[in-house]
């Protein structure tokens, strides 16, 4: 049997593992620096103390069940695609087919030490739960909520974890009968941020900060963070108690000591296939990847789950013979249930159409069961939806 080296276990590297150990043809082997998947999704109401941090873990030893694929916890440090050959940590691995799935790196802005990012790493969650304790039990407090975008690729901002994790902090700060003690801001170098959900997203999150009476500083570049301030160009400065800011990402620095080919903005270049340019048996999906579409592109979970299940079908086509490979242009869409707290929107686009719909309350439970649903569906206790 052929081995297949899946580097990452995130969304696109667990999908890809699960979909290659269905076919039987391959030795899979992931490599991730821990040992479960982490729900992004869902960590929104780690901060807000909806659920618990094990809640939004699932054990790859969990899914390993289901589809026996060999797990390597280690820290991927260099690869070198000419001669077949990853070098982590601990341990050199050699492989016949190679899919690069461990996500991208966060862009560094001047003082970013001095926010925390839901989107980090998975321990944040915690850090910015217990700051968020820590100004309830003081009964008051400023806090700001934001996101950064990269210059050189406009797929690699993020920003609809920030608007969730805002409507949270509002309803958490209502619940607790504190929110007139307290004010939110939020913020964006982008005049519109949130436009690339579509037109008619921008009137119904207008509607949100103004009727959760959150603050808005759009369309204003700023050039670093102080301990207690987001600092912008003109010199002005935004103060707050806790700057909860997500970076645009950018290429892994894994990367900068590889031989695979990178776009200036450091993620790798694929073809429509997800095949990395000048290699046949390398392999890119994710975050990690150089996605090209439409300039509302956006990277998410379901786009990197889509690429890695395009991914195991074309190298189990090559084995084959065949060239009925699969592309993910043609499918992409933006798709979330973004949650305010007590109710959601529902949000969808793609190159025909674009629509946001409301859903108090029974969006905010159709979050939560997405979270299930996918537990579910990755240990193979539950069937997979069509588009999902």
């Amino acid at each position: 049997m052929k081995q297949v080296l899946i580097l990452g276990g995130g969304f696109a590297g667990v999908q890809t593992a699960i979909e290659l150990q269905k076919s039987g043809m391959f030795r899979v082997t992931m490599v991730s620096d821990r040992d479960y998947l982490y729900l992004y999704p869902i960590s929104i109401w780690i901060p807000v103390r909806h659920t618990g941090f094990e809640n939004v873990k699932l054990p790859l030893s969990k899914i390993q069940k289901k589809y026996p694929f060999e797990l390597i916890v280690d820290t991927v440090k260099e690869i070198h695609a000419a001669n077949h050959e990853v070098v982590c940590e601990n341990r050199v691995l050699r492989y016949d087919y190679l899919v690069v799935a461990f996500g991208a790196d966060k862009m560094k802005h001047n003082g970013i030490e001095n926010t925390l990012s839901i989107c980090g790493k998975p321990e944040v969650s915690l850090a910015i739960r217990d700051r968020i304790d820590t100004l309830i039990e003081k009964g008051s407090g400023k806090i700001a909520v934001g996101f950064g975008g990269n210059p050189k690729d406009k797929s690699a901002v993020r920003g609809g974890p920030g608007f969730e994790l805002m409507f949270n902090i509002h309803n958490l700060l209502k619940k607790k009968k504190l929110r007139q003690n307290f004010e939110l801001t939020f913020f964006a170098p982008m005049a519109e941020p949130g436009s690339r959900m579509g037109q008619n997203a921008l009137p119904l999150l207008n509607k949100l900060f103004d009727r959760y009476q959150i603050k808005k500083q759009f369309g204003k570049k700023f050039t670093g963070f102080e301990p207690n301030a987001i600092v912008f160009e003109d010199g002005s400065k935004l103060e707050s108690d806790l700057i909860l800011f997500i970076p645009a990402s950018t290429g892994h620095q894994v990367l900068q000591s590889s031989d695979l080919p990178l776009t200036e903005a450091g993620f790798l270049q694929i073809d429509n296939y997800c095949q990395v340019r000048g290699y046949d048996d390398v392999y890119a999906i994710g975050d990690i990847s150089a996605m090209e579409g439409p300039e509302w592109i956006a990277k998410q979970g379901h786009i990197a789950e889509l690429m890695g299940r395009n991914t195991a079908h074309n190298i189990l086509s090559k084995e084959k013979g065949k060239t009925d490979f699969k592309g993910y242009q043609d499918e992409l869409n933006i798709l979330c249930v973004m949650d305010t707290g007590d109710g959601a929107a529902f949000v969808f686009r793609d190159d025909r159409k674009s629509f946001l719909i409301p859903m108090p309350v029974v969006g905010h439970w159709m979050k939560k069961g997405w979270g299930t649903y996918s537990k579910l569906t990755k240990v193979g206790k539950f069937p997979r939806l069509p588009g999902m």
